[in-house]
């Protein structure tokens, strides 16, 4: 089984390799580093931090292919990524969904926050401890959702792609609770494992 800090280093080198292959020759750089830059801010602190607070590989792995995922988004435009331009041709959708998919998607960050907080304060694990990592979860979204709001007040091509809202006046709504739903299932399906996996850390297995 490979060891939890040689996985840790091989979700890095694959975080490094999307990086760069988002950043060559992107849809346009002014919406790649919107889309990129907050990613890349929260790898740097991990790295900073990863001695200091130390994850499971779960957690890892979540923020691994959350990153991603923004790079993919950055690279192409959220408005513009192939396979949900294909679904939305062959399908007869009204929009690109792979705005949506990604903020469903951003409901795995609960198992992070939740992390964070069983580490980090002296909550017990109970339902207010879930309830205030779904809130955080919905708060960060929705914070997101105002940054793309002032974005949008400077009425250029790159701030309007950053929104990604392809015209809906919903857009707003319907990604803060595409997230809350992620958040709620992954509440309902993952947290035993997770409690697992914090069991496995305490005794220095892999995890």
């Amino acid at each position: 089984m490979m060891n939890k800090n040689k996985f840790h280093l091989t979700l890095l080198l694959i975080v490094i390799a999307f990086f760069i292959w988002s950043a060559i020759k992107p849809a346009g750089y002014g919406i790649w580093f919107l889309e990129v830059g907050p990613s890349v801010i929260v790898v740097l602190v991990l790295l900073y931090f990863y001695n200091k607070v130390r994850l499971t590989s779960f957690s890892y792995s979540i923020i691994a292919l959350l990153t991603i995922l923004t790079f993919i988004g950055g690279h192409f435009t959220y408005d513009d990524v192939p396979l949900f331009d294909w679904l939305q041709d062959n399908y007869d959708m009204k929009r690109n969904h792979y705005d949506r998919f990604g903020h469903f998607i951003k409901g795995l960050s609960f198992i992070v926050i939740r992390e964070i907080l069983i580490l980090k304060t002296s909550l017990p694990i109970s339902k207010w401890l879930q309830f205030i990592a779904i809130s955080i979860t919905l708060a960060m979204s929705a914070f997101y959702e105002i940054i793309e709001w002032l974005a949008g007040k400077v009425s250029d091509r790159t701030s309007k792609n950053f929104m990604g809202a392809q015209g809906d006046i919903w857009d707003a709504q319907w990604d803060m609770s595409l997230t809350l739903l992620g958040a709620i299932l992954t509440l309902l399906l993952l947290t035993r494992w997770h409690n697992h996996l914090l069991n496995q850390s305490k005794n220095n297995e892999w995890s």
